[in-house]
């Protein structure tokens, strides 16, 4: 099973930017964990801070992965260019998001993403990434 797992802004700065939100792991060091908890997966991870960046991953990845789990930062509550990129695309996208957006601001608590995907993981901390994985890992089993 091939799935990309895609983070948007400022998620490269996890481990170091407000760690009581976000906690104090890098996504890299966290990928290589999850590597480790799904060996039999093939995961694949890429992070822009670019709008259109994101959207050509999901336009190069969506017809040939079994699934994308996405946690679109920012561009959650603004893009609706991500949101017709996930339509586009046969893939399945998990929306994850690490904190959870509706217990902060007001401007968090709208996605714009959500009704394109085929559910959300939200405020779990880093575990919602491995709920989305086990998604599609239990679907692939039925």
């Amino acid at each position: 099973m091939k799935i990309l797992i895609l983070n948007g802004p400022n998620l490269n700065l996890l481990g170091k930017r407000e760690p009581d939100v976000y906690g104090d792991t890098s996504f890299e060091t966290y990928f290589a964990r999850l590597q480790q908890i799904y060996p039999n997966c093939d995961l694949s991870y890429f992070q822009s801070n670019h709008e259109g960046a994101i959207i050509d991953k999901i336009h190069e990845t969506g017809f040939s992965y079994d699934g994308i789990v996405l946690n679109a930062g920012a561009y959650t509550h603004t893009s609706i260019a991500i949101h017709d990129a996930i339509k586009a695309v046969k893939a399945p996208v998990i929306e994850v998001h690490i904190s959870n957006i509706h217990t902060r601001e007001e401007f968090r608590h709208n996605s714009m993403i959500a009704a394109a995907c085929k559910g959300s993981v939200i405020g779990l901390g880093l575990l919602s990434y491995e709920l989305a994985i086990d998604f599609f890992l239990k679907k692939e089993e039925m």
